[in-house]
């Protein structure tokens, strides 16, 4: 067992060791050859394959210098309880420092009363709470799509990730955020739509640690984001939902009325809110159109449903069907499931608030105070131990005899963790009912109601440009079309 207090610290009188410098207990560390970027390059342009060379290399844990900062990478499925149980490695103090450097939210930094406040309004994201969020979503997703269902039956070309985009943002603030009452509803969506794109661009350079003033004209698109989003520019709009109704009233015990972060909070709850959800459905669209096999199987699970509860595809938009009715959809979920394993490329992020000694199921683990941990849940997701032919599509992955299938395995033993795109513990996405509820009811609605095909059926890859911070864009886009199912 390795020894690592008297090795990891030097006498009082002398400066700290270099990172550079291994202590006996520490894990390898890569540095690369570029001083502060280090291995950043390679590790965007091929993470998983990157990643898997360095795990073929060194093992399953290993540090990286990023950016000017020093990662550790557990890669081991049954290293992550060890690391998500630690209380000496912090979510939230790397929680706070993202938020001040992307949102410029900065009290959550200083007052740890305020951030158990707000915490306690993700309990509105779940149980009866997301039932009365479905019902909205529902509503405006109809409202979305109402129109379209009184137009002629011809064909309705576009590309499908500004389809996916439009109709989750549109969809998505006017379940949170309510409607905009006035008559320039449509200008205000597109211009925020628009502005949103533009900040969500740029985020992962903000996330990084580059100023916003080295980019361009982020700050003044972000100002005009956080204005659109104040105490007075929501009081404009007609049906909050309970958990942004619940935020107000507890940000308006912590700052002045006219306090612009009041918008910045907002901003960052609006971000987390779309900007997974996007990619997502744009990819389940992609595997779908690409798989009419499976676009059939879904389609036909979706008709049974609603026949075994009375409901017929007439004309207008006339479905409903309740949390319960959606979750025995295991063909949906199952493809949705298997798009987020293909496609998550997140990071599970802690800080290390103090030298310490991580006792894991191998090996023992030195880390140094003031590094990051990261568990990188892709090495699992495409493991083909666990999953058999990892790199190709199969909507049914995650069913067996037409139940879902909770059971994956590695190196005989079961897995406790085997599917993690929205994180773990402390810092597992708290809008994650949400974001499966949308997707599930849009493919719905599509699938019901549309005809679907893809007119450029050609392979896309992956844009890496938001590694570690969730679902990648395509690295171009697809033509489809659409229209009413006769």
């Amino acid at each position: 067992m390795p020894m690592c207090s008297a090795d990891r610290r030097s006498p009082q009188h002398l400066a700290p060791l270099p990172a550079s410098f291994r202590r006996r207990g520490e894990p390898p560390l890569i540095k690369g050859w570029l001083p502060y970027f280090g291995q950043a390059l390679k590790l965007q342009k091929d993470p998983l394959g990157f990643m898997t060379t360095l795990q073929k290399q060194y093992g399953d844990i290993f540090t990286l210098l990023l950016g000017g900062k020093y990662i550790t990478f557990i890669l081991d499925p049954f290293h992550y309880t060890s690391v998500a149980k630690n209380q000496k490695l912090s979510f939230q103090i790397f929680t706070n420092k993202f938020l001040k450097r992307v949102f410029s939210i900065k009290k959550m930094i200083t007052d740890s009363d305020l951030i158990d406040e707000i915490h306690s309004t993700y309990q509105f994201l779940q149980g009866k709470h997301l039932d009365i969020l479905m019902e909205s979503t529902m509503q405006n997703l109809k409202q979305v799509f109402e129109p379209q269902l009184l137009k002629t039956t011809s064909w309705s070309t576009e590309y499908l990730l500004p389809f996916c985009n439009s109709v989750i943002f549109e969809m998505t603030f006017a379940t949170i955020y309510g409607n905009v009452l006035a008559d320039d509803k449509k200008t205000f969506i597109t211009e925020l739509k628009d502005d949103f794109s533009k900040f969500d661009e740029k985020f992962t350079h903000l996330a990084s640690g580059i100023p916003i003033e080295l980019l361009g004209n982020l700050k003044s698109v972000r100002t005009k984001l956080i204005k659109d989003l104040t105490v007075e520019s929501l009081a404009k709009l007609q049906g909050l939902s309970e958990v942004v109704q619940r935020r107000n009233d507890i940000l308006e015990k912590y700052y002045m009325p006219k306090d612009t972060e009041i918008g910045a909070h907002h901003l960052g709850l609006l971000w987390a809110s779309v900007t997974n959800t996007v990619p997502t459905m744009f990819w389940a669209m992609y595997y779908l159109l690409r798989h009419p096999k499976a676009m059939a199987v879904l389609r036909d699970e979706i008709d049974h449903l609603l026949q075994s509860t009375g409901q017929k595809k007439g004309p207008g938009f006339s479905i409903y069907l309740t949390r319960e009715q959606l979750d025995s959809l295991v063909y949906l979920e199952s493809t949705i499931l298997e798009v987020l394993r293909l496609c998550s490329f997140s990071g599970i992020f802690r800080f290390v608030q103090e030298d310490l000694t991580l006792h894991l199921e191998s090996q023992d683990c030195c880390l140094r105070k003031g590094d990051f941990v990261v568990i990188f849940p892709p090495i699992l997701h495409h493991d083909p131990e666990i999953f058999e032919a990892p790199e190709e599509f199969r909507f049914d992955r995650f069913t067996e005899n037409g139940k879902k299938k909770t059971t994956f395995f590695k190196r005989g033993k079961k897995l406790k963790y085997y599917h993690l795109p929205f994180g773990l513990g402390v810092s597992k996405c708290p809008g994650r009912f949400l974001a499966m509820v949308e997707i599930k009811q849009l493919l719905v609605v599509l699938l019901t109601y549309f005809d679907l095909e893809i007119i450029d059926n050609k392979p896309l890859e992956l844009n890496y440009s938001r590694f570690l911070f969730g679902i990648p864009y395509p690295d171009s886009d697809v033509l489809f079309r659409y229209k009413i199912k006769s």
